[in-house]
């Protein structure tokens, strides 16, 4: 995988999606646009024209997350919240989340893994699903396509991060 090419999305088993991405950043930087608010804020925006006016964070194990999307005009809105209940700084994280409205489905179980890789990072995002049709209806969301518009946004940030 080279370092800002699209992610890759596997399903090694029936209940599990796991989305592969290289950043040309060290870890701790990418762990922290996916832990501060302030940086979240800059590049987990959604769609052009659509506002986070919420963005919790709070990167501890029994800590959780919060964040809410809002389209223009008042048109749509998004939000999912998040459990922490293991966290290793810049190197893991293991929560549970949900989105509002059951838009997504039940619970399900997000890890984010910060893989050094050279002088970047690779990030795995492991994601288990209740059951196989749980798995497939989210698969079905074009979650990939909307995770890649994101990732390029977080391309961005880390380039300006670093100077």
């Amino acid at each position: 995988m080279q370092f800002g090419d699209p992610l890759s999305v596997t399903t090694p088993t029936d209940t599990q999606i796991v989305i592969t991405r290289g950043f040309t950043a060290p870890p701790h930087l990418v762990y922290a646009c996916y832990t501060q608010p302030s940086l979240i804020r800059r590049w987990l925006t959604g769609p052009d024209g659509w506002t986070m006016p919420v963005c919790a964070y709070d990167a501890r194990p029994g800590g959780s997350y919060r964040f809410e999307w809002h389209g223009p005009g008042g048109e749509g809105f998004l939000a999912v919240s998040g459990d922490i209940s293991q966290i290793d700084a810049i190197r893991y994280i293991d929560s549970q989340e949900v989105f509002d409205g059951g838009v997504m489905g039940p619970a399900y179980r997000a890890e984010l893994a910060f893989e050094l890789d050279g002088r970047g990072t690779r990030l795995l995002n492991t994601l288990t699903y209740t059951s196989l049709a749980h798995r497939d209806m989210v698969a079905a969301t074009g979650m990939a396509e909307g995770m890649e518009m994101s990732f390029r946004s977080l391309d961005r940030l880390l380039a300006a991060e670093q100077g």
